[in-house]
């Protein structure tokens, strides 16, 4: 079997499996749309730490160790973290899981971090390199606001147009679709194929507008994804995008109705549907690495054990920027990743 399909996907021979999830959200998150299906969702912004950057770190710890928990395993079982986030440096995922003392792979995708440390991570176990790793990802917005945008006290007031960053981490543990782990459930998740995304540029610079930067590379992924499987939209039953807002995912459709693709029917983006965006004053909806991460462990893997849904083209989006880039005057590219998912 040729696993490499097309210009820029893979298909799993043996597909890996999603056998342990866990979603740490804050109280805002807790009060949306999905708060109920989270695993933990804390009142405390800070998680008993200091600092925000320390309130992010111990998110990160927490999904670890309920994730690995919930998979059956002990954190000695795990060969891997593929794992990142927002913060320079990836101070929140170093300090969060230094003391599991699990060898890690550092990714940064921006706001696509989960849908590239899953994608990495699947080819790890899919390729007989690892048994079990542990995928995961975090933001916090306070961290967020302290490090792109302006300090909390200043009170700056946001556009419509501006998207709320998520205070969560998501994680799941991966494990060979042949592998040796015990079954407790009947249905668990697979990772079919991944599509790996380009840096597209169409010369945004509104940071404040992100939907508009990450439509096109959600567009380009998805599109990617349907010709090299040979796909038409309704081959999922659901096709989910990280954080695209109200703004970006009217983009988004629009772009791929020009290449004669209609995904009303199937589409959802995570940060449009985590907030309850008019009462919550999130205005454009919800972003931050944890928007798609949380929404994915928390709700899209619920959802599809019970078999609302059997397919879903899950696709993280990012905008590549940094204060430096921003503060030069350079535009804000993007990426977005695709992880097929499906029941068995």
């Amino acid at each position: 079997m040729d696993k490499m399909i097309g210009k820029r996907s893979v298909q799993f021979e043996v597909p890996p499996c999603i056998i342990g999830a866990a979603s740490v959200a804050g109280e805002k998150e807790g009060a949306g749309k999905f708060g109920k299906y989270f695993d933990i969702v804390e009142e405390d912004p800070l998680f008993g730490g200091k600092t925000w950057e320390e309130a992010e770190s111990k998110m990160q710890h927490m999904a670890a160790d309920i994730a690995i928990r919930n998979a059956g395993l002990e954190s000695e079982d795990i060969r891997y973290i593929v794992a990142g986030d927002l913060l320079g440096q990836l101070i929140a995922t170093s300090f969060g899981i230094m003391n599991l003392n699990i060898p890690m792979f550092g990714v940064y995708g921006a706001c696509s971090t989960m849908g590239e440390s899953m994608a990495i991570g699947s080819m790890l176990v899919e390729g007989g390199f690892a048994e079990y790793i542990v995928a995961m990802t975090s933001s916090h917005f306070a961290s967020a606001e302290k490090q792109f945008r302006f300090p909390l006290a200043y009170g700056n007031q946001r556009p419509y147009s501006a998207t709320w960053t998520v205070t969560g981490s998501g994680a799941v543990v991966i494990g060979r679709g042949d592998g040796k782990w015990k079954r407790k459930e009947t249905d668990y998740v697979c990772i079919r194929g991944i599509t790996t995304g380009v840096i597209t540029d169409y010369g945004i610079k509104d940071s404040m507008n992100m939907g508009a930067c990450m439509a096109p590379a959600a567009c380009d992924c998805i599109l990617n994804n349907f010709k090299d499987f040979g796909v038409e939209p309704d081959y999922y039953d659901k096709i989910i995008t990280g954080d695209l807002g109200t703004i970006g995912q009217r983009i988004l459709k629009d772009m791929l109705l020009g290449y004669g693709y209609d995904i009303s029917k199937q589409h959802m983006d995570c940060g449009t549907e985590i907030y309850y965006n008019e009462e919550q004053d999130t205005h454009a909806g919800g972003s931050g690495c944890g928007c798609s991460a949380i929404t994915l462990t928390g709700y899209i893997l619920k959802k599809m054990r019970k078999h609302a849904w059997r397919r879903v083209l899950f696709v993280p989006t990012g905008a590549l920027l940094s204060t430096v880039s921003f503060n030069e005057g350079n535009s804000v590219p993007g990426i977005a990743h695709g992880v097929m998912l499906e029941c068995v």
